[in-house]
This record gives structure tokens, sequence and C-alpha cells, in this order.
């Protein structure tokens, strides 16, 4: 099997890589990466690099021509590469719209012309807003409430109506808040333990009773795995969340960090809430266990220590981004003030 992975330098995209060169030697992978400010090489261990089924290409999805090479020499693709922030997008969409809408059509166009056995689109419970229905399952009103979730709604909702008018064989994933090793330090689980580590202020918007679905990372790229197999005509043209049924608040996620470490609350920093902040979200499981037979095995708890631990034994890492990306410290002092 060749696979085109987009995105796969990324955070989600760089643990499947993974977990698919440890763990498949049917798979060769051709990484696609434009390496934007959350794109990471670094990502990619030295053994993954001198892999036989390990192929990268630094390029950009809205690439036609280099997209409609690579999309003719694989049998499968799973797109991941997209802007993801949510903060980012509120502070300016330009980038999302780009990137998740156009990116994920050229790539669409490109699928037309060939062969490719089935496109795994990689949507976001994002798309959904807040929780109108609990659990949320795959037919929740997509109500998106920030500028990042409404981009990845229309690519969601062009990659179905690809699926309808050219009867592509497209399968789109929703996965819940992903957690986990080598999470860009913007985002809410790497920066609270990247800043407690560091004696720095822990910014909670709001009251911090926010909840959100938690999926360790490494449970989330198993189901994934399962879609490279299943029967296409089993999950052709669905819509599949990937969460974990339970849902834990922001406040509760900081104690527990905080708590790990060894360090005082006092250094929770409240924040006026996020504009457009999504209150509640909690995944309906049914349809991944029937139709995938998965569900998350690790609980919040055990995934959040795990993290913890790959976050302190992987200093040099996070420093890298967080002393040495422009993007990164240009943002974070923007938005948070301090």
């Amino acid at each position: 099997m060749k696979l085109l992975v987009t995105g796969g330098a990324g955070f989600i995209g760089s643990n499947f890589v993974h977990h698919i060169l440890e763990n498949r030697k049917d798979v060769s992978i051709l990484v696609l990466d434009a390496l934007t400010y959350a794109g990471n090489i670094d990502n990619f261990e030295k053994w993954m690099w001198g892999h036989d089924n390990f192929c990268f290409f630094h390029g950009d999805i809205r690439d036609e021509k280099l997209v409609g090479n690579l999309m003719r020499n694989v049998d499968k693709v799973i797109h991941f590469a997209a802007e993801t922030h949510v903060d980012r997008s509120i502070d300016n969409s330009d980038a999302f719209i780009s990137t998740d809408i156009k990116g994920t059509q050229v790539l669409l166009e490109a699928l037309r012309g060939t062969h490719v056995e089935r496109f795994i689109h990689i949507s976001t419970s994002e798309v959904y807003g807040s929780a109108e229905k609990m659990p949320m399952d795959e037919d929740h009103p997509l109500k998106p409430q920030s500028p990042y979730a409404a981009a990845k709604a229309g690519a969601d909702r062009l990659v179905y109506s690809y699926f309808c008018t050219y009867d592509i064989p497209a399968v789109i994933i929703r996965p819940f808040n992903n957690y986990g090793p080598n999470q860009f330090p913007e985002k809410l689980i790497p920066l609270f333990i990247t800043n407690a580590r560091e004696n720095k202020p822990l910014p909670v918007y709001g009251t911090g009773k926010n909840t959100r679905d938690w999926v360790y990372v490494k449970d989330c790229v198993r189901a994934l795995e399962k879609l490279l197999d299943v029967e296409i005509n089993t999950i052709k043209g669905e819509v599949i969340n990937i969460g974990s049924g339970k849902d834990t608040d922001v406040l509760t996620i900081t104690d527990t960090i905080l708590n790990k470490l060894g360090k005082d609350r006092s250094l929770i920093k409240f924040m006026p809430d996020r504009l457009g902040h999504v209150q509640r979200h909690i995944s309906a499981t049914e349809k991944a266990k029937n139709i995938l037979h998965w569900e998350a095995k690790t609980t919040f708890l055990d995934g959040l220590e795990s993290t913890i631990t790959w976050y302190l034994e992987n200093e040099e890492w996070w420093r890298k981004i967080k002393e040495g990306r422009k993007e990164f410290k240009e943002f974070y002092k923007r938005y948070y003030h301090f």
C-alpha cells in the first residue's frame, strides 16, 4: 500500500506516521507538509528518516502540479493538513480559509483524475459548535463558532459534496480534542505543562468550566489505522466521530497539571473568555465502535500523566519552539499580554 499523508509533520499526523512505520511493514508513506509554524521536522525521529517506507516532500497542498504528481503514485490518502489553532483564527482567518478550504479542494480535484482507492479526510469536532444534545453524534447540527471551525466545516462539507457529485471514495473523520506527544505548545495541555515547568502563568479563559472530550493521540491513530483496512463500501460517504464519550473541564485539567508538577494554584491567571468560546463537547462513540471496532482505551488521567512525562523528558524539543520560533513568541505576547 502506498499512502499519501498530508500534514504529516504536524501533531496528529506525525504520531500517525510514527505508528504506521513502527507497526506496518506493508505501508509505504509519502508525507507532504508545508512546514508552516506548527509543522515540525523534529517530529520525525532519526530512525524514521532512514526507514525504507518513509519519504518526505516539502510542499503545499495548494500546489496543484505537486499534488497531482503525488496523487497519481499512491493508493490511499489521509488528509491532516490544515491550520488548526482557534485563537490564531480569531486573530487572522486568512490562512485558515486558504489552506483548509482551498487546499482541500485542490486535493479533491487531483483525486478525481486518479485511481486512489480511498480519501480519509480529518475534520474536527469543532464544526459542531457547543453541544445541543449529548452525547454529540454525527447528525448533530454544524454550528461552527470560530473562523477555524467554519473553515474546517467548509472543507468537511466540500469533501461530502465531492462524494455526492463525483462518487469519490471519501470518509470524513471528526476527532475530538487530541492531546499527547509532539503537540505544538500553543495548545492548552502542552502550554500549561510547559508554562508550569517554567513557573509561568497558566491562562484560563472565563471560569475554566468549558469542557471538551479529550482523546489521547495514540488512541486516535489506532482508529485512523483501521480506516486504511476496512472495506471501502463500509465507510464511503460516512462521517465518524473519534471521541471518548467523556468530557473534562479546563480548570480540572489545570489543577491536575499543577498537582502533578508540584506547583501552586497561584500560577493560574484567569482571562476574559475567548470570543465564540464553545461551552461543551462530548462525543457519541457508537458509530466508531460499530464500523471500526474501536474505542478509546486510555483514561484521561493516564493519558495526561503520560503526556506530562513526555514534555518533561523532551524539554529540548519544546524549548526550541517556545524560545526560538518567532511565530510562537509574537503570538503568545500579543494574545496573552505577558
